[in-house]
């Protein structure tokens, strides 16, 4: 019941114009995040290949990016 309340919440607000489409949001979000998740996987995976050429400097650097990308982020939240 809590689940249902908060649903017909979300639609009563008029973010979205029923259960279904609020449902079907909550799915592609889903979809882009495990879409995401793989994509991420398979980059470390080349990442970490013995055929890869980045230096310890270029690991850094990414390191380096990846934790303002994620400083931004939880800024946004």
């Amino acid at each position: 019941e809590p689940l249902k309340q908060f649903v017909d919440a979300q639609v009563s607000q008029g973010r979205y114009s029923s259960t279904s489409e609020y449902m079907r949001e909550l799915i592609r979000a889903d979809e882009k995040r495990k879409a995401e998740e793989q994509l991420e996987a398979k980059l470390l995976e080349g990442l970490s290949s013995p055929e890869s050429e980045l230096t310890n400097g270029d690991w850094e650097k990414i390191r380096n990016e990846a934790l303002c990308i994620i400083e931004t982020r939880k800024a946004k939240r």
